[in-house]
């Protein structure tokens, strides 16, 4: 609380805001920027597009921040307001463009359930859920394609070894965490890992939360490569739907790997290098890309920012 009686948070939300608004204008304006003539060419191509495809696609993108909120609610026990969850996954979007490895979406989320009386650590012990969750589907659908598909792309081969060995690393780790805590408890971190077990249980035991998280998990997943998905076919590209759904889970496990705000940059190279490994041509990819982009990112980036504004100044973040 200030000396004038207004709350702190209040006076600093505004310049916060201001500071988040301009960060993604400049960015936006540079990278737009720097890559003129691919924007160029990739609007002139989507430009002459199926528009019944890019109907689709623009069905789909909107689909996936639903999808987000059913995920954060079955990720907690509680009942949380559904329009502002919603809301909440739009603003998370556009602060994910801000900030590099979702620590703008995380950020958001955090807040948000806070203000739904939700601790801070059963807050962040909901948020690990969900993108534990989210790591696990991407993972096995990526593997079910490839075992299931006869005709796979030439960057599958090394895919089941990196899987593989993935999973083996985790194991490991996981059975090192164990032996580790096991041996700590008497120090009061058995109790911590204790609640949050609770609370991983307490969603599981609920039919209903277990399947809206999974099944809003997979929903997400499937979503975003639906977009690409319904790019690619607005540009007559004869590619496989399953290739390109494998094409987007590899491309967004790799750009992991880079953390960079949204994906940019690291994504954009990632999926263009799987698409044209899957028989899409370079120029088609890269207008594919810069679709599923636009879709995606870019028109929903100042709505978001809004969305994002209107949450903090009425107490919901």
């Amino acid at each position: 609380m200030s000396a004038t009686g207004v709350p702190l948070s209040r006076g600093l939300g505004r310049p916060w805001q201001l500071a988040v608004t301009a960060a993604v204008v400049v960015a936006a304006v540079w990278v737009l920027a720097a890559h003129r003539h691919t924007v160029d060419a990739g609007a002139d191509r989507l430009a002459v597009a199926d528009r019944a495809w890019l109907l689709a696609a623009c069905a789909a993108a909107l689909a996936t921040w639903v999808c987000a909120a059913v995920a954060q609610q079955g990720a907690v026990a509680e009942r949380l307001p559904g329009g502002r969850l919603v809301a909440a996954q739009f603003a998370a979007c556009a602060a994910n463009h801000v900030l590099p490895a979702g620590v703008g979406a995380t950020a958001v989320n955090l807040r948000f359930l806070t203000r739904c009386g939700l601790s801070t650590a059963r807050s962040a012990t909901a948020l690990a859920v969900k993108a534990a969750v989210g790591g696990l589907v991407r993972l096995a659908l990526a593997v079910v394609l490839l075992l299931a598909s006869s005709r796979t792309p030439r960057f599958a081969p090394a895919v089941p070894r990196a899987c593989v060995t993935l999973s083996a690393v985790g194991c490991v780790a996981v059975v090192a965490a164990a032996v580790a805590l096991s041996r700590t408890a008497r120090r009061g971190v058995g109790r911590a890992v204790g609640r949050v077990l609770a609370d991983v249980r307490a969603v599981h035991v609920r039919r209903a939360r277990a399947c809206a998280l999974w099944g809003g998990s997979l929903g997400f997943a499937l979503l975003h490569a639906a977009v690409l998905i319904a790019v690619v076919r607005a540009l007559d590209v004869p590619v496989p739907a399953a290739h390109v759904l494998l094409a987007y889970l590899v491309a967004s496990g790799a750009a992991v790997l880079l953390p960079t705000p949204g994906g940019l940059g690291s994504l954009d190279a990632a999926l263009v290098l799987t698409l044209t490994a899957t028989g899409v041509p370079g120029a088609a990819a890269l207008s594919a890309v810069f679709g599923y982009r636009l879709l995606t990112a870019w028109l929903p980036l100042f709505p978001g920012l809004l969305v994002l504004v209107l949450l903090a100044r009425r107490s919901v973040l």
